[in-house]
């Protein structure tokens, strides 16, 4: 039994197995080292290069990968791909014709033949049976992606020992492959065809990996510059021939083809042509691009990737000066633009790893370190992931309560209390969001849970404590535990209500945007919370046997807490300078009775008027009790 490392891309897969103390990268029958990630159904199924090389293309699937773990609501501009993509209860299935009959099937299904495809070509290549694997996967997959991308793996008939990030696969690899120095810190830059990945590394003492921040982008890869070209293509076309060729699949499969092959080509020459014979137009297309037109094109792509790696320092919190290594990781990498604009910022670039190869290698290490390979090499390798996405609950007003920040290590496991927002409230829901807003509201819901008999007392007193755990997989459980008591009640989080990879991106940008907005309504509901529990507070005291009050005293001061509560309920959306002057003016009152209350017990004895010059004799100082200065 081997355990293998697998890196699902968009445009093509990659399976490495650690052999005779190395990893070895393995090969199709047709001796390649990358095998495309296409199906094509007809009246049979083709995966890899016979299924990229069909003329069906209504039936042939290609990036599935951008479809895994994600809903139907989450997708954008379906049309353009050239297969059926139906919904199925807000679940995306592809619709293809097998062997003759309409067949639905779901991204874990696609993907799980691309892994069992993997699955074969190492069987026959090893000459054994496998059964585990590792697959890596974006970083910024969440939870529901990485459960799907396990789903597939089962599909496949493999034991998924555990689902790694690309970028910390790829660590892993140029560890074994670079001499290290202790507390080399690294940025992992890793471009793929549907992906844009950047995670900053720190590799300590005794080869500890641990990451210290990711982030990421969906729709940025090398996808999305075929696209761009692909776009002017037909632009070009139609200017140049009156003929509209956006809506013939046949036709814009030629130009992506011939955009994928000028994209590669540039980044060896600074000129290519293509040639497209549209038959049904009766058209021949040739075009001359050059590389300084091809980076003009998508000089906003290239320049949104460099924004997301001083992102990515930050969060570290770490500048370019204390990078000691920038690994390049994707097929897109190779451009000359993306080398030039990281070496105008880093100090070193490594370029010696293949970067279609890395996150299989990285994979098959740590597959072999789960299976049980006691190899010197790497029996001291010990790999630290991240939290992409901070994690909480609502507390009052609806504000964000985070338990874990984002990129915490993981597996961790972080408990906090909470309190009753009501007096006597013998029951409480928990709400489980995930994002960086500080309103719940602007986050994602994740689930929810509710623990009762908790003993009625009066607001703030019962004390809950609450337990957020994630395991090594990025699987969330959450747990409160009432003190008194000892009531416990859980709940793991349900992967088909997690957030999409778009819907997580849009949630940082949205939270980078609003950041001072955010913060402003942070400050003005913590100061709302503050006036209600200080009117709460003092309600409570005015009827405790050492305050002495009158009676009149007394309802007199309730009547001026009813009144405040009723002027909190009444302004909702005050300024928070509102929310303050009002404490201000009850504090005064309350200080105003509890001065009244003191003076009935300490009299201070009035002094002459002395001189400027006048020193005191001893016996003419007053003691005074430091008890009752602390009481006071």
């Amino acid at each position: 039994m081997v355990a293998v490392g697998i890196d699902l891309g968009t445009t093509c897969c990659c399976v490495a197995v650690w052999k005779h103390g190395a990893v070895e990268v393995i090969p199709n029958e047709n001796g390649c080292r990358t095998t495309p990630s296409v199906i094509s159904f007809t009246h049979t199924r083709l995966i890899g290069d016979a299924g990229k090389s069909s003329l069906d293309i209504k039936n042939t699937v290609y990036g599935a990968k951008k479809f895994i773990g994600r809903k139907y609501g989450d997708l954008k501009s379906i049309d353009k791909y050239p297969f059926l993509i139906t919904n199925d209860e807000n679940k995306i299935k592809i619709c293809v014709d097998y062997k003759g009959e309409k067949k639905l099937f779901s991204p874990e299904q696609l993907y799980g033949m691309l892994i069992c495809r993997m699955k074969e070509i190492s069987q026959d290549y090893l000459g054994v049976k496998i059964d585990k694997a590792v697959i890596t996967v974006p970083a910024y997959y969440n939870d529901a992606q990485r459960q799907a991308t396990k789903t597939a793996g089962v599909l496949a008939g493999l034991e998924v020992l555990k689902v790694i990030n690309e970028p910390t696969a790829t660590a892993l690899a140029y560890g074994m492959c670079t001499k290290l120095n202790n507390n080399s810190k690294i940025l992992i830059f890793d471009l793929g065809g549907g992906h844009f990945d950047v995670s900053v590394i720190h590799i300590r003492e005794n080869n500890d990996f641990q990451v210290k921040s990711t982030v990421g982008q969906t729709n940025l890869g090398g996808d999305d510059f075929d696209d761009r070209l692909v776009s002017f293509f037909v632009q070009d076309i139609k200017k140049r021939f009156k003929v509209d060729v956006s809506s013939d699949f046949k036709a814009l499969r030629r130009l992506k083809t011939a955009a994928e092959s000028a994209k590669r080509l540039l980044t060896s020459s600074n000129q290519t042509s293509i040639h497209i014979d549209c038959v049904e137009y009766n058209i021949q297309y040739n075009r001359i691009i050059s590389r300084r037109f091809f980076e003009s094109l998508c000089s906003d792509l290239f320049t949104k990737t460099i924004s997301l790696v001083d992102k990515a320092l930050l969060d570290a919190g770490l500048s370019k000066n204390d990078i000691d290594d920038v690994i390049l990781v994707g097929g897109s990498t190779r451009i000359p633009k993306i080398q030039s604009l990281l070496k105008g910022k880093f100090k070193k670039i490594t370029t010696s790893i293949n970067p279609d190869e890395a996150v299989a290698c990285g994979a098959a290490i740590q597959a072999a370190i789960l299976s049980g390979n006691r190899d010197n090499k790497i029996k001291g390798l010990k790999l630290v992931d991240v939290i992409p996405l901070s994690l909480g609950v609502e507390t009052a007003r609806g504000m964000m309560y985070k338990i874990i920040e984002r990129n915490t290590p993981i597996p961790c496991q972080i408990t906090k209390d909470l309190t009753t927002l009501e007096d006597y409230q013998n029951a409480m829901t928990i709400e489980i969001f995930e994002g960086e807003r500080a309103l719940t509201k602007d986050n994602n819901l994740l689930g929810s849970f509710d623990l009762k008999c908790i003993p009625p007392a009066p607001r703030g007193v019962a004390k809950i404590d609450v337990t957020f755990k994630v395991n090594v997989d990025g699987i969330l459980s959450v747990s409160a535990r009432d003190r008194s008591t000892g009531n416990i009640e859980s709940v793991t989080i349900n992967n088909q209500i997690r957030l999409s990879q778009s819907e997580v991106t849009k949630m940082l940008a949205e939270a980078e945007f609003f950041q001072e907005e955010d913060k402003e309504n942070k400050l003005r509901l913590q100061s709302r919370n503050q006036l209600e529990s200080y009117v709460f507070e003092v309600k409570r005291s005015i009827f405790e046997d050492e305050v002495k009050l009158s009676d009149e005293e007394r309802v007199l001061m309730v009547n001026e807490l009813e009144e405040a509560m009723k002027w909190i309920d009444e302004n909702t959306d005050c300024l928070r300078e509102e929310y303050e002057r009002k404490l201000t003016e009850l504090m005064r009152k309350w200080s105003g009775f509890m001065r009244k209350m003191y003076s009935q017990d300490y009299k201070p004895t009035v002094k002459r008027q002395r001189s400027e010059n006048y020193q005191p004799e001893l016996s003419e100082i007053e003691t005074v009790n430091i008890e009752e200065i602390h009481d006071i």
